[in-house]
């Protein structure tokens, strides 16, 4: 028997709700000149961006036949990354080891493990749970490397992998570029291993070279800037680890932006409490971006400038008091 028209809507597992998020005009919270537009990523599975990039990379490794059926994935993680590849290793059968810093939130090891996966938390060498540095992400790539060879486990490497980028060149550009009606004058979004930046920019440009791309950076620690690290610890988790990602291309950025802690909190906030959108830090600090950007005067003042909420701020321990003001 055909499918009746009332089945045509249903998906085949959780892998066909990855990508195609909505796209939604922050006007409540920034007036003008110029609009932000947002790209709602929290929205995806894993409530996070890295849905993209883990069905890109496993569908990459198994099309090529690096990553057999039924064998297993290791992964280095400060969490979305992780999520992203539990959805996508329960749906088509992997298990799925991850590392990740204690310095990450507990709700991303409780969100993988509840997926499947198995979440080992390294202890940090320098930084405090929160703020997560380069050395603390070292420490967990070697308790990582060290899996791959014991358990013979294809190891995805987003920082080095190809299609992490591919993933947004693929679909969050192409999306974007539609969803405006081909009305982008900028993009700004953070940093962690460039696959977003470097894949969006990259299609976005294609299609228009006048299209301005900024990186956003946390204050303190902006090696993209070509400023020496004097903040390796901030809030801005999964992101800015004061180095300049394998990924990343030069030739894709007109420009830099930095956001401190106490704005990307601020507008965290000002998310929740004027659109209704609980997301995370760097979603904070991509719209803080976002809003120095339209009113440098840089753009013209109809200028729509689009960047992405990352994920979603059930993420995360609650910030530091200090820090709310």
């Amino acid at each position: 028997m055909a499918p009746s028209k009332q089945t045509d809507e249903i998906k085949s597992s959780a892998l066909d709700l990855i990508g195609n998020t909505p796209i939604v005009a922050l006007d409540r919270l920034y007036t003008g000149p110029g609009r932000i537009l947002a790209k709602c990523e929290f929205m995806n599975p894993g409530a996070s961006i890295k849905c993209r990039s883990s069905l890109s990379m496993i569908q990459k490794a198994r099309e090529s036949g690096e990553l057999k059926p039924g064998a297993p994935v290791v992964e280095v993680t400060s969490g979305n990354q992780g999520c992203g590849l539990a959805v996508v290793c329960a749906v088509l059968g992997h298990p799925l080891t991850l590392t990740m810093s204690k310095g990450n939130s507990v709700q991303r090891a409780i969100h993988m493990e509840a997926l499947g996966a198995t979440c080992i938390r390294v202890p940090q060498v320098e930084g405090t749970y929160g703020n997560v540095t380069l050395a603390d992400v070292q420490a967990v790539e070697k308790v990582g490397l060290e899996l791959v060879e014991k358990q013979n486990a294809y190891y995805v490497s987003q920082f080095s992998n190809p299609g992490n980028s591919d993933a947004h060149y693929e679909t969050t550009g192409p999306e974007i570029w539609k969803q405006t009606g081909q009305h982008v004058d900028a993009f700004v979004a953070t940093v962690g291993t460039a696959g977003t930046f470097v894949g969006t920019s990259r299609y976005l440009k294609e299609q228009d070279p006048n299209i301005k791309t900024y990186v956003v950076e946390p204050e303190g620690a902006e090696p993209i800037k070509g400023k020496p690290i004097t903040k390796p610890l901030h809030l801005l988790q999964g992101s800015g680890y004061g180095c300049i990602p394998n990924l990343f291309k030069f030739e894709y950025m007109d420009g830099t932006l930095s956001v401190s802690d106490e704005e990307a909190v601020k507008y965290k906030n000002l998310i929740g409490e004027k659109e209704g959108l609980y997301v995370g830090y760097t979603s904070g600090a991509n719209v803080a971006a976002a809003v120095k950007l339209l009113e440098s005067g840089v753009l013209p003042e109809d200028a729509w400038v689009v960047t992405v909420l990352n994920d979603t701020g059930l993420k995360y321990t609650p910030v530091p008091d200090e820090l709310q003001h």
